[in-house]
């Protein structure tokens, strides 16, 4: 039985002909750039999560990177952020010049731990600390970080919170007597819908979320290349536009989006009751009470993790490694001065993490073969 690391064809099937139909009103508007589809999938999106700014923008790496540039981050500011994510979260410090600091993860959680964040930034001179400009939190595989020992961070230090929501759109954890969703509690929230997203584009495409006016008005302006009135450039900006067809196709998809992630929930609560007895077989760990995990992937830790990898595949189930190098090991990063166990629990991550198929429309039969495939291997 095949069962692929995710397909796409499933999802599109079910919506073709409503997502030809919204792509060929935008062609036949001839409104390529900006207009009425991508303000009313920006109002759409703030609806949503509860937010009352959202800015399309053209990619989830962008998102992070314009929010940065709203914060006017450059040369001898600090970004502290997390050594295990997608190579974004890093690289849009380093694009303005700014240097990475990183505390290590919560190894259960595989995002940031506030411990070990506040221990950096007490072990900092205070001229070091002074030039701290923002924390950058990853809610990992579609799981919150923890952002109420991360928030009480921010305001001990008086210092912003961008988080990175790339991978949870959705996503919640009780702060407090409230329940908000990811992207909202800091002072911006970036998204990204890059198709394999729980809400997917045909391409690229992001969004920028924040409650807060000015910051939304200035985002507004850097996006469009810091124009105000068009050809007037009080700031230098960049083209970080959502594409209206991207736009159109994501409008489609988003009221679909909590059935999805109920899917995906689903698919992992059989994952975590059937695999509970494999004792190699560590299965995500919900790390708050009524926390909100949308599974944008499923990964477990395990021990000969590219062996077991190597062994599913032979058996047609696909898997993927996210990520098999953190950033302080990364050729790049070499001049930041770390080494090899200087984030253990990152370290752990990226050997022994292995993401299983998780997509909402997985088949028991399907399920059942990744299953008994896994137990096999440790079974001999």
């Amino acid at each position: 039985m095949r069962v692929p690391p995710l397909d796409l064809k499933l999802q599109l099937n079910s919506l073709r002909e409503e997502i030809l139909e919204a792509v060929t009103q935008v062609i036949d508007s001839t409104r390529y750039v900006g207009g009425p589809v991508v303000d009313s999938f920006e109002k759409s999106v703030a609806d949503y999560l509860g937010a009352k700014h959202a800015i399309g923008v053209s990619s989830g790496t962008d998102a992070l990177l314009v929010a940065l540039m709203g914060l006017k981050i450059g040369p001898d500011d600090i970004v502290i952020t997390t050594p295990y994510s997608f190579f974004a979260t890093a690289g849009v410090i380093a694009r303005l010049n700014a240097k990475i600091m990183m505390a290590d993860i919560n190894l259960d959680t595989y995002n940031l731990d506030p411990g070990k964040t506040d221990e950096l930034l007490k072990s900092m001179s205070d001229s070091e600390r002074k030039k701290v400009k923002a924390i950058l939190p990853v809610h990992l595989y579609g799981q919150t970080a923890d952002m109420n020992g991360l928030m009480k961070v921010s305001e001990k230090y008086g210092i912003p919170v961008i988080e990175d929501g790339a991978q949870a759109i959705g996503a919640r954890i009780p702060m407090g007597e409230k329940i908000e969703k990811a992207g909202i509690i800091g002072l911006a929230g970036c998204f990204s819908f890059f198709p394999s997203k729980n809400l997917g584009a045909a391409g690229d495409g992001g969004m920028v979320v924040t409650n807060d006016d000015e910051f939304a008005d200035y985002l507004r302006m850097l996006k469009n290349h810091g124009a105000r009135p068009k050809y007037y450039h009080s700031h230098i900006g960049g083209n970080f536009r959502l594409d209206p067809l991207q736009a159109a196709i994501l409008k489609v998809k988003l009221p679909h989006l909590d059935s999805w992630t109920a899917g995906r929930q689903k698919n992992a609560a059989y994952y975590d009751a059937q695999m509970a007895d494999i004792p190699e077989v560590k299965t995500p760990v919900i790390a708050y009470d009524r926390n909100y995990h949308i599974y944008n992937q499923y990964v477990i830790l395990v021990p000969r993790r590219d062996e077991l990898m190597a062994y599913l595949g032979e058996k047609e189930i696909g898997t993927n490694i996210y990520y098999p190098v953190p950033f302080h090991l990364q050729p790049c990063f070499k001049d930041l001065g770390l080494k090899e166990g200087d984030f253990p629990a990152s370290e752990a991550a990226a050997n022994g993490s292995l993401a299983l198929p998780i997509y909402p429309e997985l088949t028991i039969d399907q399920l059942d073969h990744v299953i008994s495939s896994i137990r096999e291997f440790y079974n001999g």
